[in-house]
């Protein structure tokens, strides 16, 4: 599903983010990618999601060249895969039924496709009896929450989390690790970039580990194998 071919990734400022990195992550995989602060990691999820571009080598998902499309073709890349981060990025004057809905009508499905997924997708992630709310009468866990259904909504086959569990307390970024690790059971491919060591140990899912630009360890189940 993802093939990360002779990549590397030079900033202006000269910065080498990623050097000659090769990576393959089959369909169906649940995958983190960790790594100290600087290390590169970050930058192979904007190479994933066409924020960043490498400047040298190739990013494919689904079989697409993602560093060669063009902007008309791009919307289908991200059609293909949902993503998380860690600050939530919901629309904050719109209830949890209307973010949700935004992602399906960016897409132009139907009202009556969306009443439909809507509620089941709520109903997934725990929220069913808190769709009429706005973002802010919802706790961290509970944005969490309706931005993962978001990324669901259109039923991806690739879902991309950035520090999902960033801003979350430990009980509830072990909850919603426990709802990617669903997730993934169902068929999705899931990409972690995060530092949360515990949950990664916890998790015993294959772990990349990004070291100065390279891919220093890649264990199929692993844990994290440097020191902060």
């Amino acid at each position: 599903m993802i093939s990360l071919q002779g990549v590397s990734k030079v900033y202006p400022n000269g910065t080498v983010a990623l050097d000659q990195v090769d990576l393959e992550i089959q369909k169906g995989e649940f995958v983190f990618v960790v790594g100290p602060s600087g290390a590169g990691k970050s930058t192979v999820i904007k190479l994933l999601l066409h924020e960043e571009v490498p400047t040298e080598g190739d990013v494919y998902i689904n079989d697409y060249c993602v560093n060669q499309l063009s902007r008309k073709e791009l919307p289908y890349l991200r059609r293909s895969m949902g993503v998380v981060f860690q600050d939530f990025r919901l629309l904050p004057n719109k209830t949890v039924y209307e973010n949700v809905a935004f992602a399906m009508e960016v897409v132009g499905e139907s009202k009556r496709k969306m009443r439909r997924t809507i509620p089941s997708i709520l109903s997934m992630v725990g929220l069913a009896h808190k769709a009429r709310m706005k973002p802010s009468e919802l706790s961290g866990g509970e944005q969490q929450r309706v931005a993962l259904a978001r990324a669901l909504v259109n039923n991806p086959p690739l879902l991309v989390a950035d520090e999902p569990t960033g801003n979350l307390d430990p009980q509830t970024a072990s909850e919603i690790m426990d709802l990617l690790d669903q997730i993934n059971r169902r068929g999705t491919t899931v990409v972690v970039a995060t530092h949360a060591k515990e949950l990664v140990d916890a998790m015993k899912k294959r772990v990349i580990t990004i070291e100065d630009g390279k891919v220093a360890h890649d264990e199929e189940r692993g844990a994290y194998v440097y020191e902060k």
